[in-house]
């Protein structure tokens, strides 16, 4: 079996592994308890902070450590609206190809708190300009929050050149690095708060990380013991902080060799899908895109289909969002970018990880496609 779904979720490295192991077993501590073992396992969480911390260029009291991406974009979009309305700024602006995290967010504090929604528009290949963003905001906007790379087309977003829009505009930035992490550096995007998840860079399911620069306001939305400087209350993920920190360290230190040798396989299958199966259409930009995302489109087939048969041939590939998992609707990403329905509908993406293939692994796996894609268009 070839696991290309790495957009969904990686196995935990064995490194990350080995070192989270102490913090399950033998640190076990409480890291707000006021004796030796709890004292242990908060020196543990501190230590994590200020790795985390590091990569992202920002500082360890920035830095929030929470049970994943939704949480940390869910904190992040309702926390700092929130956190603004006092201030009379009750305006929102994201894009219409966001992560489900922050358009459901959107839409919260739209229903349930009267703050106006902005969804600027994206080009043909899910991308925003500055002047397009530009546009959209206003002197009552307290936040805007979009993803550095997508999850189901791989475009990545000149991130400086909009924070540069926000930041003269005095407009806190969110950025959902969640897919572009290990991928792309993020110590120089400009963003005033950055969402994480652990488990796309080879940490476990259930540890993410929200890092909000000190002069942001964020209101809290759990509630208790006070707990990440009264940011979010419930005792801490030790051993999660920590294999978080490790992951992200691995991968930012692999991150120039990794992505070069990735995106050279995955270019070469790209090429191969398009030479092979005459009617795929790859979808994001062809340029600016994460190194290993190649979404395509095979007008004529059922996406599912094309899925199942490639299963049954060892290879595992995706629709879209494992977030979106169940839903039978055409990806609302693909419909931003101008795709119609009936062939957003026929959509599958290959995600690599950062494993070494053999040599002919891209042009092998785009024959495998191509036969799938026969097979479920002859059928």
């Amino acid at each position: 079996m070839l696991y290309l779904d790495h957009a969904a979720t990686s196995p935990v490295r064995p490194e990350v592994w080995e070192a989270m192991h102490p913090y399950l077993t033998g640190v076990y501590g409480n890291p707000s308890s006021h004796h030796t073992v709890g004292e242990a396992a908060a020196s543990a969480l501190d230590d994590a902070r200020e790795r985390v911390a590091r990569v992202l260029g920002m500082r360890p009291s920035d830095v929030i450590f929470t049970a994943g991406g939704t949480e940390a974009n869910n904190l992040a979009v309702k926390g700092i609206v929130l956190a603004a309305l006092g201030s009379g700024r009750r305006h929102l602006v994201t894009t219409p190809i966001e992560h489900e995290s922050i358009l459901e967010s959107a839409d919260y504090l739209h229903r349930l708190h009267g703050v106006s929604v902005a969804r600027v528009a994206v080009d043909a290949v899910g991308r925003v300009t500055p002047e397009t963003l530009s546009t959209a905001l206003r002197d009552d906007t307290a936040l805007v929050s979009l993803g550095h790379a997508n999850n189901e087309i791989g475009t990545v977003q000149d991130v400086a050149s909009l924070a540069a829009v926000t930041g003269a505009a005095g407009v806190p930035l969110h950025v959902d690095a969640v897919q572009s992490a290990g991928w792309l550096p993020l110590n120089a995007l400009g963003a005033d708060a950055i969402s994480l998840a652990g488990h796309k860079l080879g940490a476990p399911k259930g540890i993410g990380v929200l890092a909000v620069r000190g002069r942001v306001p964020l209101e809290p939305l759990l509630h208790g013991g006070g707990q990440e400087r009264g940011r979010r209350s419930g005792t801490e993920n030790v051993a999660g902080a920590v294999a978080m920190a490790v992951a992200l360290e691995l991968a930012d230190t692999e991150r120039d060799a990794v992505s070069a040798r990735v995106s050279a396989a995955t270019g070469r299958f790209i090429a191969g899908v398009l030479t092979a199966v005459p009617r795929a259409a790859l979808t994001g930009d062809p340029v600016h895109r994460l190194p290993g995302t190649a979404s395509f489109t095979f007008a004529g087939t059922s996406g599912e289909a094309v899925l199942l048969e490639l299963e049954r041939r060892g290879v595992i590939s995706s629709s879209g969002s494992a977030c979106a998992a169940g839903s039978d609707e055409p990806s609302h990403v693909l419909l931003a970018c101008g795709i119609l329905p009936e062939v957003a509908q026929t959509s599958v993406r290959f995600t690599f990880g950062r494993e070494v293939l053999p040599d002919d692994a891209p042009e092998h796996l785009a024959a495998l496609v191509a036969d799938a894609v026969r097979a479920v268009a002859g059928s």
